[in-house]
């Protein structure tokens, strides 16, 4: 795994293949491979060049001495995409990645060509705040929560209706969370860093072309938390992926890479931007 050394940190990234290229940002306490199985291979069959990154704070990328805020994380995207000269290429973000695309797309906006907005939001609403504060008052209490329990909670938040009905998936799911739960030590310095003001006024200075995507199912953040931010960005296209929960890029990941792939090709063709699709 490469490493680059910038703004006085280690930040591990990786690079396939060749082509256009395309950066995806992960989400609070999840390592870049976690695009491995389902989006890295779509893009690369496409002909892309995927890069994915370990975002601050996340082994073995640095989380820095001090602690580190969204603007470190935004200033880290930046300079990685400067770093690896690819300047102009097309991001996708996922939750707090997409935050950090929202507002990479505000700071520095010629760094990127078009963005995948997935399961974000533009504000902190009262259920988001709450959600927030209690991961980091449970971090801080030093109560160490069973991986058996943190496995079941992780699945009811995270997962459909339809994939908890599925007792093959659901039990598969199961055991992915607990062998792979996240480590709160590890992604403590990410935690809070969703609590953010109204930033949907400043969106609407955003001119890059811009794919929203929303997840039906999602209790982490709610759809029409997602469609407001399209409803914020000049042009933006709002897509909502059905029968899914937060890690709807995993649990349906062939309608997702669908819409992502569509809309790199449909504005690549000068297609007209702003509209709302429903799958």
């Amino acid at each position: 795994m490469p490493v680059a050394r910038i703004n006085g940190i280690n930040l591990s990234f990786d690079d396939y293949g060749v082509g256009a290229p395309v950066l995806l940002v992960t989400g609070t306490g999840a390592p870049g491979r976690v695009w491995r199985t389902h989006q890295v291979p779509a893009l690369r069959a496409a002909g892309y060049r995927v890069i994915t990154m370990d975002n601050r704070g996340i082994p073995p990328s640095d989380a820095g001495p001090e602690g580190f805020t969204l603007a470190d994380m935004v200033a880290d995207t930046a300079a990685l995409i400067e770093h690896l000269g690819v300047e102009g290429c097309r991001v996708v973000g996922f939750s707090l990645g997409a935050m950090i695309v929202q507002e990479l797309l505000v700071a520095r906006p010629r760094l990127v060509g078009q963005a995948v907005l997935m399961a974000t939001r533009g504000r902190s609403d009262a259920l988001a705040t709450a959600m927030s504060l209690a991961e980091i008052e449970l971090y801080d209490s030093g109560v160490t929560v069973p991986a058996r329990y943190a496995a079941f909670m992780h699945a009811l938040q995270s997962l459909s209706p339809r994939t908890l009905n599925d007792e093959r998936q659901i039990r598969d799911w199961l055991d992915v969370f607990e062998v792979s739960a996240v480590t709160l030590s590890a992604a403590r310095g990410q935690l809070g860093l969703e609590l953010i003001p109204d930033r949907r006024p400043g969106f609407a200075h955003i001119q890059c072309p811009c794919l929203v995507i929303g997840f039906q199912d999602d209790l982490i953040v709610r759809p029409p938390l997602c469609r407001e931010v399209a409803d914020a960005i000049p042009g933006a296209t709002y897509e909502e992926i059905p029968g899914c929960g937060h890690y709807g890029y995993l649990e349906r990941p062939t309608e997702v890479n669908s819409a992502i792939l569509g809309f790199f090709a449909r504005q690549t063709t000068g297609a007209v931007p702003g509209q709302v699709i429903v799958t």
